[in-house]
């Protein structure tokens, strides 16, 4: 019997990053004055069922729609949302899939990796087994059921969505969760193998033996590296590979440890870690001088930092 390997290409390792959990999903009729929220900081799919899609950048009620705006999304489109900015949605007349994620489960430098928006023009041509199971996802419900909100109204930030079908069923939900990451995974495989990715994606430095130092560190960001420990890593002299890696990074190896390091302390706390615990993680010597790390990139200290990411959606500024 075939076996299947590990990951081992950059692409497969980045894919297998992107394992965020759902948090809410369903099949949204969309009419006239309805409007789909899309969040700033969320990760949200969205997949054309039937109809057709008009966007517009930033939250709000749908004005009256110009005769010369023409819809951004068809049947078969799939577009990923990765909270660079808020969108509204809006319809004459659709059914989409909408599939709210957690952005705290994915590698966050992965998701920095992708644009804003991640587009795939005929999901439902190119993969039509993904659009089969998209089509199925969630709950089917009406937009102002799902909290979208409609013309001249808000959406309650501390509403939820209606409980998915997926958790009524002992396993249903486990199920759910892998098929909604098939989807998703889906959609952004087929975004780069269509070329539709930067050159090299997700080549952080368009360089491969920096590409395996970088590697390197997001693997093991507790280890204490030193410049010439890196520097071995991607074959190069201390000197050189200073030089080659500020280039392409605009930073030097230190600073590029330390910022990764503060990106998966933020990870770690919002998952509800302590700061001590924390601390050790990453690789601090001491919580004093992770504190003072952290507060120096981020502006406040890990413990409010914690308090604010772990708090309900309701709560938070």
């Amino acid at each position: 019997m075939a076996t299947l390997a590990a990951p081992t290409s950059a692409i497969d390792r980045a894919l297998s990053g992107i394992d965020a959990p759902v948090l809410r999903q369903h099949r949204i009729a969309v009419g006239p004055g309805d409007a789909i929220a899309v969040p700033r900081g969320g990760l949200v799919l969205v997949y054309v069922i039937s109809g057709a899609l008009t966007e517009r950048p930033g939250p709000g009620a749908r004005p009256v729609r110009p005769a010369t705006e023409s819809p951004v999304l068809s049947a078969g489109d799939a577009r990923l949302y990765t909270g660079e900015s808020a969108y509204s949605l809006f319809a004459d007349e659709a059914f989409v899939l909408v599939s709210e994620f957690d952005p705290a489960g994915a590698d966050a430098d992965v998701v920095g990796l992708l644009p804003g928006t991640v587009t795939v023009l005929g999901l439902a041509r190119s993969e039509p087994a993904v659009a089969a199971l998209a089509a199925e996802l969630g709950t089917a419900v009406g937009a102002r059921a799902a909290g979208t909100g409609g013309a001249g109204s808000k959406r309650n930030a501390g509403t939820a969505m209606p409980a998915d079908a997926c958790a009524a069923v002992p396993g249903n939900s486990l199920i759910c969760q892998l098929m909604a990451k098939t989807v998703l995974v889906s959609v952004i495989r087929a975004w780069v193998v269509r070329g539709c990715a930067p050159d090299g994606w997700p080549s952080r430095t368009n360089d491969p033996y920096l590409d395996r130092v970088v590697e390197a560190i997001h693997a093991d960001p507790a280890r204490d590296w030193t410049v010439e420990e890196l520097a071995r890593t991607g074959a190069m002299s201390r000197t050189v590979f200073a030089e080659r890696f500020r280039e392409a990074t605009g930073t030097s190896p230190a600073e590029y440890l330390a910022d990764v390091r503060i990106r998966s302390a933020q990870d770690l706390l919002a998952r509800g870690l302590g700061v001590s615990e924390v601390s050790r993680a990453i690789g601090y010597g001491s919580d004093d001088g992770f504190s003072r790390a952290f507060r120096r990139r981020v502006g406040i200290s890990p413990s409010a930092w914690r308090a604010d990411a772990t708090a309900p959606a309701a709560q938070r500024a």
